[in-house]
């Protein structure tokens, strides 16, 4: 039988990335003169594409515009933000948990892959994963369905053996896109109502909870 896959979105998931996201973007809004938005607010973007979250919130979202913020955002993400960030207390227990069932555990996340695996590795979970797959630096398959859709052929994977697992609406509609199962996760960015009305098939509020529906799915 094909091996059980899990794969795990990062930020928000696997870890709480909230101080380096939201001063990166506070960098960016200030580097074009712009006003930045509520530090509540700039924390509800966590997990979505940069693209859209500066398309969102900029007053004058020209194409330009945002690669001018992306390109500000990064200038101050890739040497300190990516730093600024830290591993949910459970992880550690829960990949090793998926490693003693003889599950596959990949990431998936929609933030530039040269960072998740950075910070994998910074971290020190990048051994307890299978791989690490993100968006390209350009925005390639930084949506959530088309980054899946490549996972799933690049790995050869069957959509019913494997379950997405993530903490925003764009996990749940990713994976639905793409006929898996998705377990929605109520301790990162997204609340039980987004994940509901995304359609998650589990909604779990902690990780032990999230590996007793994997062992009940597989």
């Amino acid at each position: 039988m094909t091996r059980f896959t899990v794969l795990l979105d990062l930020d928000g998931t696997l870890t709480d990335p909230r101080d380096g996201i939201v001063r990166s973007l506070a960098h960016a809004f200030g580097a074009l003169g712009v006003p930045a938005p509520t530090e509540a607010r700039l924390t509800r973007c966590i997990g979505p594409p940069l693209e859209d979250t500066f398309q969102e919130l900029l007053p004058d979202p020209t194409p330009t515009r945002v690669a001018a913020a992306i390109a500000h955002y990064r200038e101050r993400f890739e040497t300190v933000g990516w730093r600024e960030n830290r591993v949910y207390p459970d992880v550690p227990g829960f990949l090793a948990a998926l490693r003693e069932r003889g599950m596959r555990a990949l990431v998936a996340t929609s933030k530039p892959h040269v960072f998740a695996t950075r910070i994998a590795r910074h971290f020190d979970f990048a051994g307890s994963l299978d791989a690490i797959y993100g968006a390209e630096l350009d925005g390639t398959r930084a949506r959530k369905a088309e980054l899946l859709a490549h996972v799933l052929a690049q790995e050869s994977l069957a959509p019913e053996r494997t379950v997405m697992l993530g903490d925003r609406r764009h996990d749940v509609e990713g994976a639905r896109a793409n006929g898996m199962a998705c377990v929605g996760v109520t301790y990162g960015y997204g609340d039980r109502a987004e994940l509901e009305q995304a359609g998650a098939t589990w909604i779990c509020d902690d990780l032990a909870a999230a590996l007793a529906v994997l062992d009940s799915a597989r």
